[in-house]
């Protein structure tokens, strides 16, 4: 796996069953990552420094997943100019709904790409970071390309065999 280029940040780790989502969706593309748990409320000064350094380090793209207030990706995106991809976590009473609408509610001027609650959300993170990495890198352009093209031949394969249950095919 090559340099890490996507920090991927989550509160606790008991997020780390849906954020491996996105650390997966990264693997699967070639793309190197590294992983920490740090919490914007109870480390806000690790949380700060995490993503303070990162382009330093050669971060392209941050993945913050949170729940309830949800201020992780907020509070990244307000110590870096990386971009700062937040994928809100059901982890309360409210099944993730104060998690997104934090993460989507920020001022302007603290972007934070807000994606779809839980393990869709946190593989699309993932997605989406690969993607911004790919500007930059024929390579992994070409990689991210290729997963599109066999999403799609998969999509074509299933239609194929219900075509065929159908006695259309």
């Amino acid at each position: 796996m090559s340099d890490p280029r996507v920090l991927i940040l989550m509160g606790s780790d008991s997020d780390w069953e849906v954020m491996s989502e996105a650390k997966k969706a990264l693997d699967d593309l070639g793309i190197g990552s590294e992983v920490h748990v740090s919490s914007a409320h109870r480390t806000p000064e690790r949380t700060g420094r995490l993503a303070r350094e990162a382009a330093g380090r050669g971060i392209q793209v941050i993945v913050c997943g949170a729940g309830a207030a949800a201020h992780l990706a907020g509070v990244c995106a307000a110590e870096t100019e990386l971009p700062v991809l937040g994928v809100p976590l059901a982890s309360s009473d409210l099944q993730g709904l104060d998690a997104l609408l934090a993460t989507a509610q920020m001022p302007a001027g603290v972007p934070v790409g807000t994606l779809a609650i839980g393990k869709a959300g946190a593989r699309n993170a993932g997605l989406l970071a690969a993607r911004i990495v790919a500007r930059g890198d024929a390579q992994v352009a070409d990689r991210v390309r290729a997963q599109r093209r066999k999403m799609a031949q998969e999509v074509e394969a299933k239609d194929a065999a219900l075509q065929g249950k159908l006695g259309k095919g």
